[in-house]
């Protein structure tokens, strides 16, 4: 009887401990998300490389009692360290940078305004949230960069004015990132006419090696003196470029666009993830959240392409309009979108390379926002 009795009271013990009788419906909800977005990544293959890690992120931390969020949990301490003191975002940035082709921007940098028209999706996004939802201007702030479509200056930007939302902001951003394909053709067909999508535009001119090579050199040196608050990002962007253009750094070129990059991501995006517990993200703020991502995302690509009407309208017709809506910085996605959205108008049209100008900026422009914001908000 002995026995029993202390065999009872081991599996009391066992269940005490267990996950399961800590397990809520929040718990479950948020499982499930993850396994939605786990979905979206490995079977539609949106953004498999970072919403796949966010995923499983996200399942990880609603998983009770497993003690990943104790004090001497150093794995999770290193991920959060990364984090919280904006290490890991410049560092995929430089990636970005090693990855990322600027002639065609250097070609034609009239395509710079397109990168700076489609971030009015950020500053709707921020006036929305804080006149009709309440807000703060630093929670609006960091809320509104999801318009610029580009992640890593969304953790950038909210880790430094709103960690609170930090898992929210993440998901809605690199969920939007991977729907491009998705969201951006209605809104491009409907604000242009048939003869706008057909135009065909001039090949770009050749660009010189000198000019690659000094371009990350000015813009360095010119945007951070204006905004020293984004000279990491912009800093590691401008120098994985200069790996790429240099022709004498190709190993280091290859670490940052491969493993390094890959590394980050991985801890990155899993951290970021991991965020996503149920007490934080089933709030009332995370469905507004990505309900402004959303309006910021089509008003930034709604900005891009109007704009692009506009150097249509001056050029002479010179100009295809749907390069605007690369101007939000989801590269190269926003691009091939792009060239889809023209090749199916015009068969044969080949506007790619001529909407990585406007994608590029992109990148820069959201950049600038932050650092803009940043700037005003005394940050």
């Amino acid at each position: 009887m002995e026995f029993l009795n202390a065999f009872i009271v081991s599996l009391q013990a066992v269940w005490a401990g267990s996950g399961f009788s800590h397990f809520t419906m929040g718990n479950g909800i948020m499982i499930l998300v993850g396994l939605v977005l786990l979905y979206l990544a490995f079977a539609k293959e949106f953004e498999p490389l970072l919403l796949g890690p966010i995923a499983f992120g996200c399942i990880l931390a609603n998983f009770p009692e497993t003690g990943f969020f104790a004090e001497e949990m150093n794995v999770m301490k290193a991920i959060n360290f990364g984090i919280t003191y904006e290490i890991f975002p410049p560092l995929i940035f430089l990636g970005i940078g090693a990855m990322t082709d600027f002639g065609p921007l250097i070609a034609n940098p009239n395509t710079l305004l397109l990168g700076a028209a489609a971030q009015i999706g950020v500053f709707v996004a921020l006036g929305l949230a804080m006149v009709l939802f309440g807000f703060s201007v630093e929670e609006s702030a960091a809320i509104g960069i999801i318009g610029g479509a580009d992640g890593p200056t969304s953790i950038y930007l909210a880790t430094k004015l709103a960690p609170n939302l930090l898992g929210a902001i993440a998901v809605a951003a690199y969920s939007y990132m991977s729907l491009v394909p998705l969201i951006q053709p209605p809104v491009m067909k409907l604000l242009t006419t048939k003869t706008e999508r057909e135009v065909v535009m001039e090949q770009l001119r050749d660009v010189t090696k000198f000019e690659k090579v000094i371009f990350p050199l000015v813009a360095t040196i010119f945007i951070s003196l204006l905004l020293p608050s984004i000279a990491a990002l912009l800093g590691m962007l401008m120098l994985g470029n200069l790996f790429r253009e240099s022709g004498v750094t190709d190993r280091l070129s290859d670490t940052a666009q491969n493993s390094l990059c890959n590394i980050i991501t991985i801890f990155l995006a899993t951290g970021t993830g991991m965020t996503m517990s149920a007490e934080h993200f089933l709030t009332r703020d995370t469905l507004l959240i990505i309900m402004l991502g959303f309006v910021a995302f089509i008003a930034g690509t709604a900005g891009g392409v109007i704009f692009g009407k506009i150097m249509y309208v001056v050029s002479g017709h010179k100009v295809n309009p749907l390069i605007g809506s690369a101007g939000v910085s989801a590269v190269p996605m926003a691009a091939r979108v792009s060239q889809v959205v023209g090749a199916k108008a015009k068969p044969g049209n080949f506007l790619l390379m001529h909407a990585m100008g406007p994608n590029v900026a992109g990148v820069i422009g959201t950049a600038v926002a932050a650092g803009t914001m940043l700037a005003m908000l005394g940050r």
